[in-house]
């Protein structure tokens, strides 16, 4: 992830409430998030999720090589087919 992009996705965390932002005048400039009581309201929500993806990581695997497989088949003629496929790193 890129400086610019983490800077757009601390943004919307802090514009939504679930983060909050502490600028120290400073040089060089000090930016410090912590987490905002609605954020860490999501903290069980996101321990769930992450316990349905451990338990299920095989199943979502096997579908994620099954798409990509099918996808290289569909874009023909492409030498760098890693925009188009499901996997992640």
């Amino acid at each position: 992830m890129s400086r610019r992009m983490l800077t757009l996705v601390l943004k919307r965390l802090q514009c939504s409430g679930l983060v909050e932002r502490t600028a120290y005048a400073e040089v060089p400039p000090c930016v410090e998030y912590s987490t905002h009581s609605l954020g860490a309201s999501l903290l069980s929500a996101i321990e769930h999720l992450a316990a349905w993806s451990s338990e299920h990581h095989t199943g979502i695997r096997r579908h994620q090589d099954a798409y990509d497989k099918s996808a290289t088949q569909c874009v023909t003629g492409m030498s760098n087919r890693s925009s188009f496929v499901c996997s992640f790193p």
